[in-house]
């Protein structure tokens, strides 16, 4: 779900867990239930989030505000954001803004206050920008009915219509770009081999998760050029390469020290260049199923619209975990 700067992390520390524990010792175990439960409801609504199933993610929050009251900025807040992003089909910019009006109304100390003021704000210029969209599809089509009717003048009509549907997709991009500034941008890439798994983290939270391809020969860390085995480690992003033939390539620092020493035992080449990417040019139309065969030749291949949401949020110098 929303991952934000300002969220604190409910695992208390060593010091707090012996501050409290003889008064849980003397008054009882349920108000720590309570907020392990709560914990586990939140985890349950943000994969609901993640998986895209939104409604079944405000259900569990529903759920939450009824059962822990204390809780309630913090699921008006998770709310807000669901009703608000720009991928649910189902998006409802009022009652976002309920959400977050009722949070500034009810729990002024909250921390979560001046990030709903923000998304307030930013809701109300994406009901502009729907409305403007509108207008803009309202005369694409226009211009498309004329063009069938005015063959003559065909050419200076498209070009009318690729610049308003360019404009309507700036757009769209802005929506998305407002949503990921509240988000935050990740700061650690998790890869699991054997999951074919990679998920974005920010500050120990999930942002996302998506389905990967591998090398296909998917046992053990890369040791050699040539071996098509993904690397294992801990690396990081050094590059990016937005002309790649595999439509946007994030570029690993690999070989580590680690791996140029195995290399070096073995008198081989460690090879290099391994890539998060999208698919090759021209097969983008593949899409999801991609991911059923292991295809890269050590690289971590995700769809073209996923490398282009992982760009977005992953900076250069991000941290990247490749476990078996």
């Amino acid at each position: 779900m929303a991952k934000k700067q300002s969220r604190m992390g409910e695992r208390p520390c060593l010091f707090f867990i012996y501050c409290i524990f003889v008064p849980i010792l003397l008054s009882g175990c349920s108000h720590f239930n309570e907020g392990y439960q709560a914990r586990s409801t939140f985890m349950e609504a943000n994969d609901l989030f993640n998986q895209g199933s939104y409604s079944a993610s405000l259900d569990k929050y529903e759920q939450l505000v009824a059962k822990y009251p204390a809780r309630g900025d913090r699921v008006l807040f998770e709310m807000g954001i669901i009703y608000a992003y720009p991928k649910n089909e189902q998006k409802d910019y009022q009652k976002a803004l309920e959400c977050f009006q009722k949070l500034i109304k009810e729990y002024p100390e909250s921390a979560y206050r001046q990030n709903s003021e923000t998304m307030i704000f930013s809701i109300n210029n994406g009901v502009i920008k729907d409305k403007t969209i509108a207008l803009h599809q309202a005369q694409i089509e226009t211009l498309h009915q004329e063009l069938e009717s005015k063959g003559n003048e065909a050419v200076a009509l498209q070009k009318k219509i690729d610049a308003l549907e360019q404009e309507v997709r700036n757009k769209e991009n802005e929506k998305v770009k407002l949503f990921v500034s509240q988000k935050g941008t990740a700061d650690k890439i998790l890869i699991e081999k054997q999951a074919r798994r990679l998920t974005l983290i920010s500050k120990g939270e999930v942002l996302k998760t998506y389905k990967i391809a591998l090398g296909g020969n998917t046992i053990g860390p890369k040791e050699r050029q040539g071996d098509n085995k993904t690397p294992e480690g801990t690396y990081a992003i050094d590059s990016r390469n937005k002309g790649s033939l595999y439509h946007l390539a994030l570029h690993i620092s690999y070989p580590n020290e680690k791996d140029k020493k195995r290399a070096r035992e073995r008198g081989v080449s460690p090879g290099g260049n391994i890539m998060i990417h999208g698919i090759k040019n021209g097969f983008s139309w593949v899409g999801d199923a991609h991911a059923e065969v292991d295809w890269t030749k050590g690289c971590i291949a995700v769809t073209d619209e996923e490398i282009e949401e992982i760009g977005k949020v992953v900076p250069n110098g991000t941290i990247v975990e490749i476990r078996p």
